[in-house]
């Protein structure tokens, strides 16, 4: 009995005199393939959290995409998620890829609004063929050799209803003598500097890194989608038309139409509220570490942040909000 009392009286001495150390968490961050856009949200989430929690680690763990990571969060495999707002709408509707309804997934922040669907094609093929637009491709029956992201991700399947809203499904281009590919971004860089492929569509910040990259290796064309294959894939997967600037790159001096997706970052809706707290605050706290990732992230707000609807946000970061004044 003596030596309980002493330990509590130290303790209360420990919580009276002493600073209490600030947490430091160890968590993974479910994102997609290593290279793409999702590892540079990764990197400026980690950065926030140590910011806010030295010594912490978010670590980037690649997966399948979105539709993965839903399982994968579902299952506590990972203790963030990225996922695109359309795939949570599928998970919750248990409309396919699932069997049944997934409705574990809360809100943390949404991560951007802007990730615009981009068809890159070899410039020498763009030429030869006189393919302006993706409806050209229909036009011409091309035999076209084109890359979507791996299967499993939402961005594959936009991709493909793309290609379908043109003319040119994956079905039509094989009867036309060509193919589809589903690659990883950065699998599709190396497929297409080496020329095993003629053209990619995929989702990436507007003038990312790995664009640059593969146009300093090979020569580019940026084609468009007409107004009506983009109303029509906007209104299907309920996202966004989006138009790319002209002159944002060299080798696309026009405006180009096509359509855009957003994600956002979520937890289990039983995930630890403190942990959620701590994590939402961070991200409010150091926007900045997740905007300057990219410059495509320049737009990224807290407003922005606190702005989802997929799913409900959690309850935690709700309180994290409210005493920052964002609710």
């Amino acid at each position: 009995m003596k030596l309980k009392s002493i330990n509590l009286l130290a303790a209360g001495l420990i919580a009276v005199g002493a600073p209490v150390s600030a947490a430091e968490y160890n968590l993974t961050l479910c994102g997609a393939s290593p290279g793409g856009l999702w590892s540079l949200l990764g990197a400026g989430v980690d950065a926030a959290v140590k910011a806010s929690f030295p010594g912490s680690t978010v670590t980037y763990q690649t997966s399948g995409g979105g539709f993965a990571n839903v399982v994968q969060l579902d299952q506590g495999k990972c203790d963030l998620a990225i996922i695109h707002d359309a795939e949570v709408k599928a998970a919750r509707a248990g409309e396919p890829p699932f069997s049944a309804t997934v409705d574990s997934m809360r809100t943390l922040a949404v991560m951007y609004t802007w990730a615009p669907l981009q068809l890159l094609v070899n410039k020498d093929y763009a030429d030869e063929h006189g393919l302006k637009s993706m409806e050209d491709i229909a036009a011409n029956k091309l035999p076209i050799n084109i890359l979507l992201n791996k299967k499993g991700n939402v961005v594959s399947d936009i991709g493909a209803s793309l290609l379908s809203a043109a003319g040119a499904s994956p079905e039509n281009l094989e009867s036309w003598g060509g193919s589809v590919t589903y690659a990883a971004s950065k699998e599709q860089g190396e497929l297409m500097r080496d020329r095993r492929a003629d053209a990619m569509l995929n989702s990436l910040f507007v003038n990312h890194s790995s664009i640059r990259q593969l146009a300093s290796a090979i020569d580019l064309a940026l084609l468009p989608v007409s107004p009506d294959t983009a109303a029509a894939v906007a209104k299907e997967w309920t996202i966004s038309e989006f138009t790319i600037p002209g002159g944002v790159y060299d080798f696309a001096p026009n405006d180009t139409l096509t359509v855009t997706v957003s994600a956002q970052l979520f937890v289990r809706e039983d995930a630890d509220p403190k942990m959620v707290e701590d994590i939402a605050g961070a991200l409010v706290d150091h926007v900045d570490k997740v905007s300057s990732v990219h410059k495509a992230m320049a737009g990224l707000t807290t407003e922005l942040m606190v702005s989802g609807a997929a799913a409900a946000y959690h309850p935690a970061a709700e309180e994290a909000f409210k005493s920052r004044s964002l609710r």
